[in-house]
């Protein structure tokens, strides 16, 4: 099922056996998915109302590229406050995919570059095949990442080596990328979007309330003191273990009903 969204340019799709992954293509291929205001709003508004029966969203790019950045051909001319109100609304946008109502994986390949780093950085798993590469030519531009980027990246591959893409102008191929920690999975050219899928398919039957705790409890406890983040642990493991399903799901193991943990 495809549902009509306020920008031509990307598209919201519904799969799985009961229509609970989210599939958002962007649909600028010509561009190679470049990022303009108006996607970026549809990007947001998807994510804001995304159907309660959704468990999980997979967000990929149409033709050769995920996403070549920011659309060069649509930037304006702004004063100081102006600039900072666009890229405000940028982080609004990314903020509903990061902090949104359900896991989002990204399927990378071709260009992964500025604002398309930073958008695949708002994602909360990222698959790339042979073919996606990663770069930020902000610095080489004479502007500044805007959407983000310059807090969800460093915790991806660190300041050091932000700093050296932005200042160089430095290209990460896909194995490179990952070992450097742009994606963590790393699949044949073609095959990335048939690995998030099936990524997607299985976050979805996890519990939502454990998923929940996952996108918006774990990234905060990462980033308090030890203390505080002992505290919210605690408390988010008592909320989580006293949902009826996460009940159900516990006596179906000691049952013998689920299936146990296995290398393979």
């Amino acid at each position: 099922m495809t549902l009509k969204t306020p920008s031509k340019d990307i598209q919201l799709e519904f799969a799985g056996k009961h229509q609970e992954i989210a599939v958002v293509r962007l649909s600028r291929p010509a561009k190679r998915n470049a990022v303009n205001d108006a996607l970026v709003l549809s990007l947001r508004d998807i994510f804001q109302n995304m159907p309660a029966s959704v468990r999980a969203a997979v967000i990929h790019g149409e033709g050769a590229h995920f996403c070549a950045g920011l659309d060069l051909g649509e930037l304006q001319e702004r004063d100081a406050g102006q600039g900072m109100l666009h890229s405000r609304m940028w982080h609004a946008a990314l903020e509903q995919v990061q902090y949104g109502p359900v896991p989002v994986i990204a399927a990378l390949h071709g260009a992964v570059v500025g604002g398309g780093l930073e958008l695949a950085s708002a994602c909360h798993i990222r698959v790339a095949d042979k073919s996606a590469f990663y770069a930020l030519p902000e610095g080489s531009r004479g502007i500044f990442v805007g959407g983000g980027g310059s807090v969800r990246i460093p915790k991806l591959i660190g300041v050091a080596r932000m700093t050296d893409m932005m200042l160089t102008g430095r290209v990460y191929n896909a194995e490179d990328g990952e070992r450097a920690g742009f994606a963590q999975y790393l699949v044949p050219e073609g095959q990335a979007f048939e690995k998030a899928l099936a990524l997607a398919e299985r976050v979805a039957a996890n519990a939502p309330l454990t998923n929940y705790a996952l996108m918006h409890a774990l990234p905060r406890i990462a980033e308090q003191p030890a203390d505080q983040g002992f505290f919210t642990e605690a408390l988010m493991a008592a909320i989580a273990q006293s949902a009826p399903e996460a009940k159900t799901r516990v006596r179906a193991f000691l049952e013998g009903k689920a299936n146990k943990v296995s290398k393979d």
